[in-house]
């Protein structure tokens, strides 16, 4: 394998892991609340075809970006009401928004299936994207993902290095005692779970945009259930997170790595790896307790009663 088809690789698989890291640095907010909120997946569809149709009718992908996130926003806040207001079961509610998700965005969708639009085009530092190797691998990006990789270091001081990121943790850990001590506990678990709605709606306007600058029928293909298992994965650690992101990125395109060098595989088999990972990731995890035990909110999925 020649140095040029590896940066290529590691490239592909940066765009691949973007949209999933995007999804699982909102979800891991959101959880680190208290709240889970299984409809990603939902989101991630909604983003995508909002911001295509947007971006496709008024030119601007730019444009399309915004109206995904704000999209995300509002189908979270409609969880968010069913959930915090209402006492509803957080897995159901969230289901209950995928389901949503994938009627919605097929209907929306339906006039636009096979149009395209002119993505994002990619950044060039300077000349610097033409340096053997390192320029395609890591100066040749659109701006979303630097965005991404600049956000991750951003929530870490966030959620550790400030005051509100220690009113979050406190809230995830035991809103009853946040509550008591004066916190709005509703007030953090609505704003983390719309964070978590903007960046699921931004990662499935990457896809439509970016990734493949059209609108496909379901084209998400369970990425908002991976990203959902990657934040297990990392044990709710933002680090652990990106070199999931990247690693399962990685998995996804492995199919045109190996054809690139000639090995003749099944691409339905090689189709199947980056959830045949998941799975694995999840069972050496669940054997390692201790250390999910340490990370996991205490309040996940745990529905708060107001105080009197």
């Amino acid at each position: 394998m020649d140095i040029d088809l590896i940066s290529s690789v590691i490239f592909l698989a940066i765009r691949a892991g973007t949209p999933l890291l995007l999804v699982a640095l909102g979800e891991l907010i959101c959880e680190k609340s208290g709240v889970l909120n299984l409809g990603q997946e939902g989101m991630m569809l909604l983003g995508a075809v909002l911001g295509f149709v947007i971006a496709y009718e008024t030119g601007s992908a730019f444009f399309g970006l915004i109206a995904a996130a704000i999209t995300g926003i509002f189908a979270s806040l409609v969880f968010a009401v069913i959930v915090l207001q209402f006492f509803a079961n957080q897995v159901a509610a969230g289901l209950a928004l995928t389901i949503f998700g994938f009627g919605l965005s097929s209907f929306l969708g339906a006039g636009y299936i096979g149009k395209s639009v002119d993505g994002i085009p990619s950044l060039d530092f300077f000349g610097l994207s033409e340096i053997p190797f390192l320029g395609n691998v890591f100066f040749s990006h659109d701006p979303i993902v630097y965005l991404a990789l600049t956000v991750c270091p951003i929530l870490y001081w966030f959620v550790y290095g400030t005051h509100a990121g220690l009113v979050l943790r406190a809230v995830g850990e035991s809103p009853e005692t946040a509550s008591r001590m004066g916190i709005n506990v509703l007030t953090v678990r609505y704003c983390s779970i719309m964070f978590g709605g903007a960046m699921a709606g931004l990662g499935g306007a990457y896809l439509s945009l970016i990734v493949t600058p059209l609108w496909a029928d379901g084209m998400t293909a369970g990425r908002g259930w991976i990203a959902l298992a990657l934040v297990v994965f990392a044990s709710w650690r933002i680090g652990r997170l990106v070199f999931g992101a990247y690693l399962f990125g990685l998995m996804g395109i492995l199919n045109l790595a190996l054809q690139s060098i000639g090995v003749s595989t099944s691409p339905n088999l090689l189709a199947c790896l980056p959830y045949i990972v998941t799975i694995f990731a999840l069972i050496i995890l669940s054997k390692n307790r201790q250390d999910s035990m340490l990370n996991i909110p205490l309040s996940l999925g745990k529905p708060f009663h107001f105080l009197n």
